[in-house]
């Protein structure tokens, strides 16, 4: 049951499928259904952001009722980890997501970040901390709204989608070892067979997004993951990596693609191709889902919503 609470929030932009905005303030009506929260690029040994925003995230757990973290990637800067009993996990994670509302399962994906250390070992902390769910390096989960909508959650590992991670066998000697094509089997199947009222595909790195990373990075997925996404139809897809909040939707694509800022230390961004919206803020994401509609609306470190989008059927 969702708890009464409620909320005033400045500026709240409200996007419909034709993109039209308003202003609105967000309410208990806008977070009915099933609501989860999305965090990356997370490990600073709370520095910077980190510390604060964990605190708004465990605040917004309480207030939105969420389900679970989904944690798509960097949980670790900058050389991943060595183990299980590496110390980072403590300083980077454990330390910080201490509130009691974030005591709830977290679903983590990889980051080219964890790929710079021991990728196997941040599967097997699962086996450490109750709260840490990984079943493999991607996978898929559903959830139901008690009014009977379900939504499809799709966690991809992108690294080894990307050539630039593959070919480098020193700084990321994991990334070479992961099948590709069975990576990419998978989530076709997977959404081949679904037939849930919205889904939901994350992964760490952009299909499409304003950044001066490499542009191979983008391609490389717009080659390979993107045509079985649109095949699909897929709603969202949400991804890390860029440290900043931005929403992209072009014209050839009923996929609306969202960028989640880092839950640290962000950076600067511009408009591209396609930009619905941009803020240069760090923060996080919540997504809540019902029958109607599909919203994620993007948090800032202050815990006010600055942008929101919803789907509606």
């Amino acid at each position: 049951m969702k708890k009464i609470f409620s909320l005033v929030v400045s500026l709240l932009f409200i996007a419909t499928i034709s993109l039209s905005a308003q202003v609105r303030q967000l309410t208990e009506k806008d977070l009915e259904g099933v609501n989860i929260i999305v965090a990356n690029d997370l490990g600073r040994n709370g520095y910077y952001e980190q510390k604060p925003i964990a605190e708004q995230m465990g605040e917004w757990a309480e207030k939105a009722d969420v389900e679970f973290v989904a944690a798509i990637g960097d949980v670790h800067h900058f050389n991943g980890i060595i183990s299980t009993q590496d110390p980072l996990w403590t300083t980077n994670y454990e330390l910080i997501y201490k509130h009691p509302e974030l005591m709830i399962d977290w679903y983590a994906t990889l980051g080219n970040h964890e790929y710079r250390g021991n990728t196997q070992a941040v599967l097997d902390y699962k086996n450490v901390s109750r709260r840490w769910v990984m079943p493999d390096r991607y996978y898929t989960l559903t959830q139901e709204a008690d009014d009977g909508s379900t939504i499809r959650y799709v966690f991809l590992d992108t690294t080894p989608l990307i050539d630039k991670y593959r070919n480098d066998n020193t700084d990321y000697p994991d990334a070479c070892k992961q099948d590709m094509e069975k990576q990419l089997a998978y989530v076709d199947s997977v959404l081949t067979v679904s037939k849930e009222t919205w889904t939901v595909v994350m992964g760490h790195h952009p299909i499409y997004s304003e950044t001066r990373k490499n542009i191979s990075e983008r391609t490389d997925l717009q080659k390979r993951l993107d045509p079985i996404l649109r095949k699909h139809n897929v709603d969202f897809y949400i991804n890390g990596h860029i440290h900043n909040f931005q929403h992209i939707k072009i014209k050839e694509s009923p996929i609306h693609y969202f960028t989640n800022s880092s839950a640290s230390l962000s950076r600067k961004v511009k408009d591209t191709e396609g930009t619905q919206f941009k803020s240069d803020k760090a923060g996080f994401s919540i997504v809540s889902a019902n029958k109607t509609r599909l919203a994620i609306y993007f948090m800032d470190g202050n815990g006010d919503c600055i942008y929101g989008f919803e789907k509606k059927k």
